[in-house]
């Protein structure tokens, strides 16, 4: 039949820390890269006796979540227990929400290959995380496994989207879209390589125009985007091999292999009856009333793609601009901070674009750590774009900024660094650098125009930049002639 007779069906389970600074029904840490088995207690453990205590803070920040996607979220949730038997599971089960979760429905709009999905979200529901088994870096590693309990307990929520994606590249630009929402709101760090972020892919194949969902394997734990997609890629092309050989695709959990770039088989699949679920009898069911979803709506930030929209509808800026000045929340509040200080809006978008962003890049740190402040960088712009210095020396101002933390005025003023664009100090120095080489002038008499800009670098040079470039380049063509 060949691939383009088959389409990928593709749903994704998200699961994403909540930053809350303890642990989802105990008062452990949550903090990231303690000693192993540090940040536990009896809770946490499930040792007898030790009763859990829902932390009001993991319900804000989930509710949060569930309203910026547009779900539904229930008044009430019931937490049950996950029945499975796994050495970094201490209770023997994980708690988690199934029949009843927080939240339902809702969705997002995601652009991959030229076009715009809506992607359904099924649910959204919490669940507190397992510990960590460690197969690597220790002296008998061959023949033992072992584990930490530090993440035992960490509160998660987990997104599960509908089977609504076609291509591995939609549903790796699906789960960064939803990485950057859950960045935005706070609710989550987005950090992947620490696990705060993973995704668990279901893919299936069908025969293109067929209604019906052919059986599905599931590619788990999955932490970055790219992998998602050769993952995914991956792993449709071998069901597509598996039928075209007359086989059958088999219910099973995969793990993808980067290094290979493959997936492979882990275990058969289970069904929601294997793990036997059933309500917490220690938990109360959770209770989410209209005043606390208004409360928690009122908090919430305006979103990425408001805010885009808002950035080209006010600030004139191009889509190209507003998309990139809203990578983060931190970085679209530095850019209308910088071009409210300086008014310059296109100024400002530029700035952040090029010098605020190189910098971040450079020396690894974010943008609230960047030294020089929006309000700071805005006095630098009005510098630059009222002619008070070019845009070479302003360049050169704002690396002596993040260096210093001077305002840019006072490095100007220090430096004497104030662009020359009077024609009185400028004619002497263009009539000089014209006679120092007469042979040049002499070209560009004769139709040689490209030789009029090595005469106003000349003029530039000796001027130590800080001579106007547009009024020197019409003095040298007055002066010529």
């Amino acid at each position: 039949m060949g691939a383009s007779a088959f389409e990928a069906v593709i749903g994704l389970e998200i699961h994403a820390q909540l930053q809350t600074e303890t642990k989802i029904f105990c008062g452990c840490p949550t903090s990231f890269g303690a000693p192993p088995n540090t940040h536990v207690c009896p809770v946490c453990l499930g040792l007898p006796g030790a009763l859990p205590v829902l932390n009001r803070r993991a319900v804000d920040l989930a509710v949060a979540a569930a309203l910026a996607l547009g779900c539904d979220v229930q008044p009430r949730s019931v937490f049950a227990r996950k029945n499975y038997f796994y050495p970094d599971l201490p209770k023997g089960y994980q708690i988690s929400q199934y029949e009843q979760p927080l939240a339902l429905g809702g969705g997002v709009d995601v652009e991959a290959g030229g076009q715009t999905t809506f992607v359904r979200l099924t649910r959204i529901h919490m669940e507190e995380d397992a510990g960590k088994s460690l197969h690597e870096g220790f002296a008998d590693s061959d023949r033992r496994t072992y584990v930490d309990y530090n993440r035992a307990g960490v509160p998660l929520i987990e997104i599960v989207s509908e089977p609504d994606l076609r291509s591995a590249g939609e549903a790796a630009a699906f789960f960064e879209k939803l990485r950057q929402i859950l960045l935005w709101l706070g609710v989550n760090d987005g950090n992947m390589e620490e696990g705060s972020l993973r995704c668990d892919a279901n893919v299936s194949i069908r025969p293109v125009g067929q209604a019906a969902l052919g059986t599905k394997a599931e590619v788990k734990n999955v932490n970055s985007f790219r992998y998602l997609q050769k993952a995914l890629e991956y792993e449709i092309t071998r069901q597509i091999d598996v039928v075209e050989h007359g086989g059958r695709v088999v219910q099973e959990t995969r793990l993808f292999d980067s290094a290979q770039g493959r997936t492979f088989s882990m275990r058969s699949k289970e069904e929601a009856h294997d793990y036997r679920y059933f309500p917490d009898p220690d938990l109360p069911p959770v209770a989410v009333d209209e005043a606390r979803r208004a409360a928690i709506a009122a908090t919430l930030p305006e979103l990425p793609e408001a805010r885009r929209q808002r950035f080209v509808a006010a600030y004139g800026l191009p889509a190209y601009d507003a998309d990139l000045l809203t990578q983060t929340r931190g970085i679209a509040d530095y850019f209308e901070a910088a071009a409210a200080a300086s008014g310059h809006a296109k100024a400002a978008s530029n700035w952040v674009m090029g010098e605020v962003l190189r910098r971040m890049k450079d020396t690894g740190v974010d943008i609230s750590r960047i030294p020089v402040t929006p309000e700071a960088l805005g006095g630098l712009i009005r510098l630059a774009e009222e002619g008070a210095i070019s845009s070479s020396v302003a360049k050169g101002v704002f690396e002596t900024m993040c260096e210093t933390g001077q305002e840019a005025a006072a490095i100007v003023d220090a430096g004497g660094l104030r662009q020359i664009s009077d024609d009185s100090s400028l004619e002497p120095v263009v009539a000089s650098v014209l006679e120092a080489h007469a042979a040049v002038v002499a070209e560009v008499r004769a139709g040689k125009d490209k030789k009029l800009q090595f005469l106003v670098g000349q003029v530039m040079k000796a001027t130590a930049g800080k001579a106007d470039p547009t009024r020197v380049t019409d003095l040298v063509r007055r002066l010529i002639g």
